[in-house]
């Protein structure tokens, strides 16, 4: 099955606009800044190019985790890439999946069906995770909610656009 990394690549950028609205005084920000106990000399003091760099890095991990996640293909493949001669494109196992993506591989493929998965994403692994962090921490749920808000949003859009494009 053919990978669009492109796409891939692009959906990387998906949390940093998000967070860039959601994080933004319009929306979410003074809460945020609250809660989390951020001031404006935390905020300035942080190299960007870095804080930038490692996110997109950590959005492009996402991505991929979330193509496998979002389009039942990828991990339909993962059952036979072991398998003799499938990395020589060859053999039953071979011409079993490629005659299954011959037949299926428009199946479940549109951004509502990915956007489902984002929200099953979310809530299975975005907000247990944030709120153990947040618990251990002492943050109360105002925190908690933004940070979650934050990521569903962003895990609805990534799952969409990956299942609808790649």
């Amino acid at each position: 099955m053919e990978i669009n990394y492109l796409l891939l690549f692009a959906t990387a950028l998906i949390p940093l606009a998000v967070g860039a609205l959601w994080y933004s005084n319009a929306l979410f920000g003074k809460i945020w800044f609250r809660e989390s106990g951020m001031t404006e000399e935390k905020m300035n003091a942080g190299n960007m190019l870095l804080i930038f760099g490692l996110s997109y890095l950590f959005g492009l991990f996402l991505s991929n985790g979330l193509a496998a996640w979002s389009v039942h293909q990828l991990m339909t493949e993962n059952l036979f890439v072991m398998q003799p001669g499938y990395a020589e494109q060859s053999g039953e196992y071979y011409e079993f999946f490629q005659n299954f993506i011959t037949k299926y591989s428009g199946l479940h493929r549109s951004f509502g069906h990915g956007a489902a998965h984002g929200v099953m994403a979310a809530f299975t692994l975005a907000l247990p995770l944030i709120a153990i962090n947040a618990l251990f921490e002492r943050r109360g749920w105002k925190y908690i909610s933004v940070h979650f808000g934050y990521w569903l949003v962003v895990m609805v859009l990534m799952c969409g656009v990956i299942s609808q494009y790649l």
